[in-house]
């Protein structure tokens, strides 16, 4: 099967192309390289079924050509990270809405198959525990961009979920939860990769606000087998999954985990949030998904506990 991945540079969709390209699929991946890397995917280079094109997701002209090419897509591409979500918030809405209408326009014209990967942030700053997929979602203020950022991304499903009732277009759609493992960035606000090399380097591990923010995290092998089971199970089309762990800690017990694995004699120290990201800036206490549903239609429950993700990604980091 010939496969596009848009965003397949980045962290996650990385691994999607991994995956895909030791099951014999033919992979194209597109990217414009802005929060994705080259080196996330050099080791797929010199493979047969590899093609990798850079360029943009608003790039019409490309993406008709690509999709035409392809016989399903994994949609990716989306602007990633509380921290680069608040220092671009034009390029995250344009790219987001405008990106995404682009591929299922596409997708639906061809009939192409496709996956959309969306994100928690879609509950916004509700105080529900854990969270389900039809849960109501709580937005704040327009003049914050985390919450444009939130509101982007449940745009993208509502268009996906309406080219599959209106136009019949077979989408599958899932919400990640903390994704995490080897090559992730630490540059765009992600928590452990940041907090652990700031533990290996000796360095203050910085926790924002007071650390009892509470998150789930999901390690990326187990992310990439849920992703699987969807797009190869009908009953997941025209759907919403969470994708994530039951597992739970808060920001600060993370730190202290962190510094305990790595032997570390770093400190830890508490920023404000106003000091971290911005003056306006708005947090959630608690997120953590309930899992119920994608566990019952493909039988998908992680493999890896939170200790286990952990000493991976320090090995990754100690050997990097």
């Amino acid at each position: 099967m010939k496969i596009l991945i848009t965003g397949g540079a980045g962290f996650i969709g990385s691994y999607i192309a991994e995956r895909l390209i030791k099951q014999k699929h033919d992979i194209t991946i597109v990217d414009n390289l802005s929060t994705g890397k080259i080196e996330n995917i050099a080791h797929l280079q010199k493979n047969e079924n590899y093609d990798f094109v850079e360029g943009s997701i608003l790039d019409y002209k490309l993406m008709l050509k690509l999709v035409t090419s392809c016989d399903c897509i994994y949609h990716l591409a989306a602007v990633v990270g509380v921290k680069y979500v608040i220092d671009h918030p034009l390029e995250s809405l344009i790219t987001n809405v405008r990106g995404t209408e682009i591929i299922l326009e596409l997708a639906n014209i061809f009939n192409k198959k496709t996956f959309l990967a969306s994100s928690s942030e879609v509950y916004g700053k509700s105080g529900k525990q854990p969270f389900k997929e039809d849960d109501d979602r709580v937005a704040g203020s327009v003049n914050i961009p985390r919450w444009g950022y939130s509101t982007s991304k449940a745009i993208d499903e509502t268009l996906a979920l309406s080219y599959y009732k209106v136009k019949k277009l077979k989408v599958v759609i899932a919400r990640f939860f903390n994704i995490c493992g080897p090559r992730q960035s630490p540059n765009y606000g992600m928590v452990i990769p940041r907090f652990v090399q700031q533990a290996l380097k000796g360095e203050p591990i910085t926790v924002f606000g007071d650390g009892n923010q509470v998150r789930s995290f999901t390690y990326i092998n187990d992310t990439v087998d849920a992703v699987e089971l969807l797009m190869n199970d009908e009953r997941a089309e025209g759907e919403i999954f969470n994708i994530g762990s039951y597992e739970s800690i808060s920001i600060g017990d993370l730190a202290k985990k962190i510094k305990e694995l790595t032997n570390s004699y770093s400190e830890i120290i508490y920023l404000p949030y106003k000091e971290a990201y911005a003056e306006d800036f708005e947090d959630m206490l608690y997120r953590v998904p309930d899992i119920t549903k994608i566990n019952r239609l493909t039988g998908f429950t992680p493999k890896l506990t939170l200790d286990e993700m952990l000493k991976n990604i320090i090995n990754y980091h100690k050997s990097n």
